[in-house]
């Protein structure tokens, strides 16, 4: 049987279960995307239905403009497909030390979306693009027929415009099945190596993401008989170190609705932030969710960040 993850981290330290301090803000602006990936954990397709609106987004401009020093990670689904991006983009230019938006790529080549890879640069966003391998038929696999070239395409219009440069670009690499990412600079290497020999691009970074356990990866996993096998594999692979620096120590999640997250992995399973009370907090509740030392929500699925060299939005913590 595998471990309560929770208890876990707090036999190594206790500290390990609790908020260390507000750095990242991630905010999900819904479920909708032209795309309708089969590792997705927020099963966002075009058919998604739940969209931020701007009364909560408003929250957010106010928020950061009181807390200055604060990265927006900006997230979906394809966040870029929410009518009121454009906006939000705009109105947190000058609050935010390093803005950051989460795209698939082909949203880039999607009519009447040709103006996103210049709204980027003219907002100094750095972009996180999804692109999963350096191979066709892998991408195909988990993204669908025609992804791969699509997303070469907005790769290049990107290089185009400076990206991978003086603009940054990182590319986001997650197994096509249960699998645990290898090295990350080994990775790094060869996806820069491919990349630059077969079609000329170029990025700066490349962040390597374990799927987790739940939305439609987990299906797939319990369609295999898999579940089970691919949870005792990751806590097999825990690693103390990636514990210590799990993301949601230094990170809250939004919701389209305004409530409150340790991470974006919770906010797909429901897992909420919730008071001393049992109330579910929101936007307006961020302090109290931030508060340093406050216990964080945790469940079996988190052992997707601490296996191999651990995994997080940003990457591999160890």
């Amino acid at each position: 049987m595998v471990a309560v993850f929770k208890e876990r981290l707090r036999e190594i330290d206790p500290m390990y279960v609790t908020f260390e301090g507000l750095q990242t803000l991630q905010v999900n602006l819904g479920n909708i995307c032209n795309q309708t990936c089969a590792h997705c954990h927020v099963n966002a397709s075009p058919a998604g239905d739940r969209i931020m609106g701007p009364a909560v987004m408003e929250k957010i401009v106010g928020l950061l403009t009181r807390r200055p020093g604060i990265t927006l990670d900006i997230t979906g689904g394809c966040p870029e497909m929410n009518p009121h991006f454009r906006a939000l983009v705009e109105k947190t230019r000058g609050h935010s030390p390093r803005r950051m938006v989460r795209s698939n790529l082909t949203i880039m080549t999607e009519p009447g979306m040709e103006w996103l890879p210049g709204f980027y640069r003219d907002q100094e966003l750095v972009v996180i693009a999804s692109l999963p391998c350096y191979q066709e038929e892998n991408v195909e696999r988990q993204r669908g027929p025609g992804v791969f070239a699509r997303s070469i395409e907005a790769l290049r219009i990107l290089n185009g415009l400076g990206y991978g440069g003086t603009l940054e670009l990182n590319l986001v690499y997650n197994p096509g099945g249960p699998l645990i990412p290898g090295s990350q600079r080994e990775l790094e290497e060869a996806y820069k190596i491919e990349l630059l020999t077969r079609y000329g691009i170029r990025f700066n970074n490349l962040y390597t993401i374990a799927n987790a356990p739940i939305g439609r990866f987990r299906e797939y996993l319990e369609a295999k008989g898999a579940y089970e096998r691919y949870l005792a594999m990751l806590a097999t692979r825990f690693n103390p170190e990636a514990a210590r620096n799990i993301m949601c120590r230094t990170l809250v999640s939004v919701d389209w609705k305004g409530f409150l997250y340790n991470c974006d992995f919770n906010q797909a399973i429901g897992l909420p932030i919730t008071s001393g009370s049992g109330e579910i907090l929101k936007i307006d509740d961020l302090e109290e969710a931030a508060t340093t030392g406050a216990e964080l929500f945790l469940a079996q699925h988190c052992y997707c960040c601490t296996a191999g060299e651990g995994s997080s939005c940003t990457g591999a913590l160890s």
